[in-house]
């Protein structure tokens, strides 16, 4: 386990996170060089010896005489990146922008108390947030002006909308032009909107 391993320093720290990071992304891990101009760490001895000291302490193994040789001691949780293959315009036609990367989405799932609603009913369809769609909530018992918050209406009720103080109550907006805000001075937000995952 990690726990038990020596402290790293807090450089050593920065650069394992990177090491996992780009092992995660995409699918290797980062040669000297690059470490070096990441970290603004000049000679490639001062990379070398980080490198030695993770390896030294359990974190990671290296192969000799290979570039990317570095393998983290510790297998990365479940794949959650999806490799991003390019850009594609939705409005008129362009060439395809293609590219050689990977989208991380494991902050998303991976956000210890959060957790996710089934959004059932149209009032934040201007939003792009559909009947159907999982919000990722956050939660926390106060939130900024006009974010999205799950609220608790009267003790009773809760519902998805933007959140707007007033002078002497809470506005809670929809998006959706046929439908009207709700009012209240007795609003309790449960949450805030961090995130939207859509399957088709």
């Amino acid at each position: 386990m990690l726990a038990t391993r020596p402290p790293l320093t807090s450089r050593q720290e920065q650069i394992y996170e990177f090491l996992k990071d780009q092992i995660r992304n995409r699918g290797f891990a980062p040669t000297i060089q690059e470490i070096g101009k990441q970290f603004g760490i000049r000679s490639p001895s001062g990379v070398a010896a980080h490198l030695k000291a993770l390896q030294r302490k359990g974190f990671i193994t290296r192969e000799s005489r290979r570039s990317r040789a570095i393998q983290l001691s510790e297998p990365l949780p479940a794949q959650t990146s999806i490799r991003l293959a390019g850009r594609i315009s939705a409005g008129n036609p362009m060439l395809l922008i293609e590219r050689s990367e990977r989208v991380d989405f494991t902050r998303l799932f991976q956000l210890g108390d959060h957790y996710c609603l089934q959004v059932m009913g149209d009032s934040l369809v201007e939003e792009q947030i559909a009947s159907g769609d999982y919000v990722v909530v956050r939660p926390q018992d106060s939130c900024a002006e006009g974010e999205i918050v799950v609220a608790l209406v009267d003790n009773n009720q809760t519902t998805l909308k933007r959140f707007y103080r007033e002078k002497d109550q809470i506005r809670l907006e929809p998006a959706n032009g046929a439908m009207k805000p709700i009012y209240s001075d007795n609003v309790k937000v449960l949450g805030v909107v961090v995130g939207l995952v859509r399957q088709y």
